[in-house]
């Protein structure tokens, strides 16, 4: 799927598929290059839960940020950590295991502990405002909420 003019799709999307990408629960790894638009697209779908998109940026010095919004989401960024076992510390298992909402930017630098069942979503600089994404469900619940999010997105 490829995405031009990110600051205009950015506010648009926010009315289409991002709901569906994150679902009650869902887990979304994101992967992709510094400045690929992982943050932004985590804006994307926290707006579109009802967290304040004023309040949602790169957690790469505190690590783990939750916003309000329904269900609940928590936003994780690897970036900064040395190792698993620093991110495994910052107690996320608890957020793995319950039905709030887990974005996670620099997946693939925990991917060996993440649950199988996830949406992986890469994210690939093709120009200086287009992008190229790739998703891949990892098990039934993210394979649910891919099809609602292609869904979504063929309605549009």
């Amino acid at each position: 799927m490829g995405l031009h003019r990110p600051r205009r799709t950015g506010h648009g999307s926010s009315r289409h598929g991002p709901r569906q990408i994150a679902g009650a629960g869902g887990l979304v790894a994101l992967v992709g290059t510094l400045g690929a638009g992982k943050t932004r697209l985590v804006q994307s779908i926290a707006t579109s839960l009802g967290a304040d998109r004023r309040l949602v940026n790169s957690p790469t010095f505190v690590l783990i940020q939750e916003y309000e919004a329904s269900p609940p989401i928590f936003h994780c960024d690897t970036y900064r950590l040395r190792n698993v076992e620093e991110f495994l510390d910052l107690g996320i298992d608890e957020v793995f295991n319950s039905p709030d909402v887990c974005l996670i930017e620099w997946a693939d630098r925990v991917a060996s502990v993440l649950p199988p069942d996830n949406l992986r979503i890469d994210i690939d600089v093709t120009g200086p405002t287009t992008r190229r994404f790739r998703i891949e469900s990892g098990g039934p619940k993210s394979a649910a909420i891919l099809s609602a999010a292609r869904a979504a997105m063929e309605a549009m």
